[in-house]
């Protein structure tokens, strides 16, 4: 293992970007209380850095997240450590955070999340600088290390840093499905639904706080309640949000296709602020490849399913993601991948290549397929999707949406509609002056891209 004048390789079996050491230079004036968090990977990361903000400024610290122009002296690092390119993202970030100790600009430097979660043991050996590293359940021990008491009074309370009108909503933690490609189980854990009361408590103190749309996020939404309550709760879950006032979109996120509660489509359809939007990730169409990776579900039923989910709530968007090289793929099943895409025609899907994770039950298969025939696979698929996209989007002209403004950017105001959740979908850019960022506007869309909208406020 090489780092000053060399390469910094870790885990293992994945070679990371050269990086060096540089002099240290003269130390700028810190201050030593002050946290500033930073977050790589997904949404249920950040809730998570979240509500260490929360337990931080109930503790009268000073703390911010991914300020640039922070004096902090103590940072925290909450990493990714999902597949390769989230785990090499997250060693840099933490060795950019060495090389800013090494010369004196900052103190303190901690590490947690998923990847500190997932080889704690071998980050301690060869990052003696980092002042420690917690795993995704150790937070109360990173609030103590941080000077701070952990206040079980403030459970449920965040510190939003998303758009003051938007926030997500984590149902559970963990994941008992038995996917070969993952490692969410080894960094997470098995399912822990958080109970119906808890989640209706947090969606109120966010409705206090500003929030007119939540994001129900979980590594499987569908499973929620089975742990706590013996069965499926979704659908009471989703229920009791509806009814609490001020909350105008719910969304769903990361919903399951095996086992999948089939009685939230009627709740979804009655319940006005409840979105005619569903995530649902698929990974594939082949029956071998869905075999492979273990998702209990095969073509024929996952049809069945799309074509119950478009006639029960008519006008659905459907977002999906795929991953393709996965052990065993064969040219077959991506064709198959392609007609099945063409023939489904979803309004939203992402892509993403096949990462040989250690641990995991894809891992005992050898990784035959190149890198760059994954890349191929992927933008194939990814240009299908772009030609259903335009589509799609060129039928939306002339009709007026219901939209949220998230924000003003390059003389535009840009707003989300009912079929798009915050930076993975659609937006929609109008050039009228005077709207309000977190109002809802009636906007007849005049132009359309492959991936957004141009309208003007009806």
């Amino acid at each position: 293992m090489q780092r000053k004048g060399g390469y910094f390789r870790f885990p293992p079996f994945f070679l990371y970007r050269t990086y060096f050491f540089r002099m240290k230079t003269k130390p700028h004036k810190i201050n030593s209380g002050a946290v500033n968090v930073i977050t790589l990977g997904c949404s249920k990361n950040l809730v998570d850095s979240e509500v260490l903000l929360s337990q931080l400024k109930g503790n009268n610290i000073q703390a911010g997240h991914e300020e640039e122009k922070s004096n902090a002296g103590i940072i925290v690092v909450n990493t990714c450590g999902f597949i390769d390119k989230a785990k090499e993202e997250s060693v840099n970030t933490i060795l950019h955070y060495i090389d800013k100790k090494e010369k004196g600009e900052i103190e303190k430097l901690f590490v947690t999340g998923c990847l500190s979660q997932r080889y704690k043991d071998d980050l301690m050996l060869e990052m003696p600088e980092v002042d420690g590293f917690f795993g995704t359940q150790d937070m109360p021990d990173l609030v103590k290390s941080l000077g701070a008491d952990y206040k079980k009074e403030l459970l449920g309370e965040r510190v939003l840093t998303t758009d003051s009108h938007y926030a997500y909503l984590k149902i559970a933690e963990g994941c008992n499905r038995p996917c070969s490609f993952c490692a969410i189980p080894l960094m997470r854990g098995k399912n822990v639904s958080r109970s119906l009361e808890f989640l209706v408590e947090e969606a109120e103190f966010l409705v206090k706080k500003g929030v007119k749309e939540v994001m129900l996020i979980a590594q499987d939404l569908t499973y929620y309640g089975i742990d706590l309550y013996g069965t499926r709760k979704l659908d009471d879950l989703l229920n009791r949000l509806a009814d609490v006032k001020g909350l105008e979109w719910i969304r769903l996120h990361y919903a399951y296709p095996s086992g999948f509660p089939v009685e939230i489509l009627k709740t979804m359809r009655e319940r006005e602020n409840i979105c005619n939007y569903l995530d649902i990730p698929l990974q594939h169409a082949s029956d071998n490849v869905l075999k492979l990776m273990r998702r209990g579900i095969n073509r024929k039923r996952t049809e069945e399913l799309m074509q119950q989910i478009r006639d029960e709530v008519p006008g659905i968007t459907l977002r999906t993601t795929m991953l393709v090289g996965h052990p065993g793929e064969t040219q077959e099943d991506h064709e198959e991948l392609l007609e099945f895409v063409r023939q489904q025609r979803f309004d939203r899907l992402g892509v993403f290549t096949y990462s040989h994770e250690e641990n995991t039950y894809a891992h005992r298969y050898e990784d035959l397929i190149p890198e760059e025939e994954k890349e191929s696979r992927k933008e194939e698929v990814m240009e299908v999707q772009q030609e259903i996209s335009f589509a799609k989007n060129r039928e939306k002209i002339g009709k007026v949406y219901k939209t949220l403004i998230d924000r003003k950017e390059n003389g535009y105001f840009v707003g989300r509609t009912e079929s798009d959740s915050p930076e993975v979908d659609n937006e929609v850019l109008i050039s009228d002056k005077g709207l309000k960022i977190g109002n809802f506007y009636n906007v007849k869309i005049q132009d359309a891209m492959e991936y957004d909208l141009m309208g003007t406020i009806e």
